[in-house]
This record gives C-alpha cells, sequence and structure tokens, in this order.
C-alpha cells in the first residue's frame, strides 16, 4: 500500500463552494492528485459549480433552497455525506472551495495528530494567491499572517479528528459567520488542543477587487463578534469582546462624549479644542496598529495600510453587530452576507508555485 493510499483510507475532504468557478477547478484538482476522497457541497451557484465537481469525479451536495445558507451547514451536510461514504475516516480536512491545498499539508498534519493525542485540529498558513493585485487582497494576505503554535480558533480551512467532531454535533448550522470559532470554543471546553503548525496549508483567492466587498466583509466580522458573545457570554470570549467593545467604543462612544464636551464647553475650554482631539485619538490608534505590525515584520506602507483599515473597519463591524442584535430581537434567521462577485468558469489559472515565490 503506498504512502497516498494509506492516507486516503484516514482522511476524507468536504470543501463548499458558491460560484467560485475557476477558483473552485483549482481547490479540488489540487485534492483529486493526493487521490483522497472528496465531497463538494454547493450553496445555490450559478456558474456551474456543481456540474464542474461532478466532471471531476467528485461526490457533490447541492444545499436544499428551502433553507438559509450558512457555510456552517454546508460543512455539517458534506460531513454527513463524507462519513456515508467513507464511514471509517479518522480525519475530515474541510477547506473553502476558493482554496488551493498545498500538496504536503495534510500528510504533515496528520504526522502532528499522530504525535499528539490532545490535538483535535490542526491548521497551517494560508496565503493569498495575488496579494499584489489589489489593496484589498494585500490586507487579506496580512490578516492571514497569524501567530504560530497553540491557538483559539481555527478559519475555514482545518484538519479535524472526525469523532471529536461527531461528539461536538459539528458547527452550528444557525451563524453565518464565525462558526470556526464557536465551534473552537466548544472542542477546548473539553480539553482538546487546536494548533496552528509552521506549514503552508493554502492559497486563497479572495477577488477582491472593490470597496463594497471589503466592507461586506467587516459587516460579517461585526455580526459574528455579537452573535458569539450573545451564545457565549463575556467571560468565553475574552477576544471577541475586546474588539466588540473597542469597536463601539470608537464609532460611538468617542464621538458622542467629543461632542458633548464641545457643547457644553467645561472649565472655558473652546469648543474647536474638544474638536481636534478626536482626529488625534484616531491618529494614536492607527500609530499602535502600525506599529504592532511593524515588529511583526511588515513594511512601513503595508503597516501602514493596514492600519488604517483597521481604524475604518470599526463602522462596518459596528453595523453588523447592530444588525445582528436588531434580527436576533425580532427573532428573524440572518441571511448570508455575500462580498465575493461571480467567477467564470474558463481561463487559464495561475499556478501555486508562481504565486509563492511571487508572495
Amino acid at each position: 500500500m503506498t504512502s497516498d493510499q494509506a492516507l486516503a483510507e484516514r482522511v476524507g475532504v468536504v470543501a463548499i463552494g458558491r460560484n467560485e468557478g475557476e477558483r473552485l477547478r483549482r481547490c479540488l484538482n489540487s485534492l483529486l492528485t493526493q487521490g483522497l476522497p472528496v465531497v463538494y457541497v454547493d450553496s445555490n451557484s450559478t456558474d456551474g459549480s456543481s456540474e464542474l465537481a461532478r466532471g471531476l469525479g467528485v461526490h457533490v451536495v447541492d444545499l436544499d433552497l428551502s433553507r438559509v445558507f450558512t457555510a456552517a451547514r454546508a460543512r455539517n451536510e458534506g460531513f454527513e455525506a463524507l462519513l456515508g461514504l467513507h464511514p471509517d475516516l479518522e480525519f475530515v480536512f474541510f477547506v473553502d472551495g476558493d482554496c488551493e491545498v498545498i500538496e504536503t499539508f495534510i500528510a504533515a498534519a496528520v504526522a502532528c495528530m499522530d504525535n499528539r493525542r490532545d490535538l483535535a485540529i490542526v491548521c497551517g498558513r494560508r496565503m493569498e494567491r495575488y496579494p499584489e493585485a489589489t489593496l484589498y487582497n494585500h490586507l487579506a494576505d496580512m490578516e492571514w499572517n497569524t501567530p504560530l503554535g497553540e491557538a483559539d480558533a481555527c478559519g475555514g480551512d482545518a484538519l479535524m479528528r472526525t469523532n471529536v467532531f461527531k461528539e461536538e454535533h459539528g458547527y452550528d448550522a444557525s451563524l453565518i459567520s464565525g462558526e470556526e470559532p464557536e465551534l473552537c470554543l466548544r472542542i477546548r471546553r473539553r480539553g482538546f488542543r487546536i494548533l496552528r503548525a509552521d506549514l503552508e496549508m493554502t492559497i486563497h483567492d479572495a477577488a477582491m477587487t472593490r470597496f463594497g466587498q471589503w466592507w461586506n466583509r467587516a459587516l460579517r466580522t461585526g455580526h459574528a463578534a455579537f452573535e458569539r458573545l450573545a451564545m457565549h457570554g463575556l467571560k468565553e470570549n475574552p477576544v471577541h469582546y475586546k474588539r466588540a467593545r473597542s469597536a463601539v467604543f470608537w464609532t460611538l462612544g468617542l464621538p458622542i462624549v467629543t461632542a458633548t464636551l464641545a457643547l457644553v464647553q467645561p472649565f472655558g475650554i473652546p469648543a474647536l479644542a474638544f474638536a481636534a482631539l478626536l482626529p488625534l485619538a484616531y491618529a494614536v490608534l492607527a500609530f499602535r496598529i502600525f506599529r504592532y505590525r511593524s515588529f511583526r515584520g511588515d513594511s512601513d506602507s503595508a503597516s501602514l495600510i493596514y492600519s488604517l483599515f483597521c481604524v475604518l473597519a470599526k463602522l462596518p463591524e459596528v453595523v453588523g453587530m447592530w444588525n445582528c442584535a436588531i434580527g436576533r430581537w425580532r427573532g428573524v434567521d440572518a441571511e448570508w452576507i455575500e462580498y465575493k462577485d461571480v467567477a467564470p468558469i474558463g481561463g487559464e489559472p495561475g499556478t501555486s508555485e508562481s504565486i509563492r515565490r511571487s508572495a
């Protein structure tokens, strides 16, 4: 038995997507060349993604249109289909359909799992395919550059133990975003660990060319932060609480306090002085983020851009939190927040090797 055959008997893959076009083809081909069993779950694509996957010999699950689409629901249904076809799998690798999987990652991640029985999840480094193509792609590439070692959560690409995933009943299908850290929280409660290994894992294609796409993505971040706080409280969500508190303070709290002081003018201080404090405070915040990214090794220009967009992102994050709060109060199911355009099938995608050299 070859090493690829042995791996295919232990690991299966669930890929999810919606209108990913050539991104999906790259994703599936990177898995099929490894001989792994793959299930693709499609969320009502209009670009022929399901037909593309079937043409490659992949088992396809088309989500029922009568229920709200979420990535969590797609992964859960893909997992059920995968285990129905291959019930003895030890591990499942979840991957987004806009990601090409690095050939060596899954075997290396399984080796990590074999060496440490306390690990329930192993993820690696996600890289952006075209980081220099647009400003928004570059911001995403910087976002993926997270600290290595034990982590509180993983992203959408991760290798998990099937028994742990089943025992936790998978992702919360009601969540339209932030389902990964929510599942990770439940898994860590049981004493399992999550490792972000120093391994190249996937090449992601954000394909963000417009400000509106970046804005919608930030909306989803705010929505996810509020939903997790509502579900599990402040104590178990210190990172989300800090992020939500910061967004509310800088978007609402500080402007309101500054405007109030400008109107009241205590101690005879002119209103203009208080008005000047607001941009100064934002500049200090941006500088702190700039300094952090510089210490992480980013260039000055990249750190500056990242810091400015981090400050700006607090506004859509607050809007996302507000929309989530209103929706929960009204008892209305949240709807998926789309930020990508339909990707046409056809054309010549770049190779992963050329992308890694240029990144």
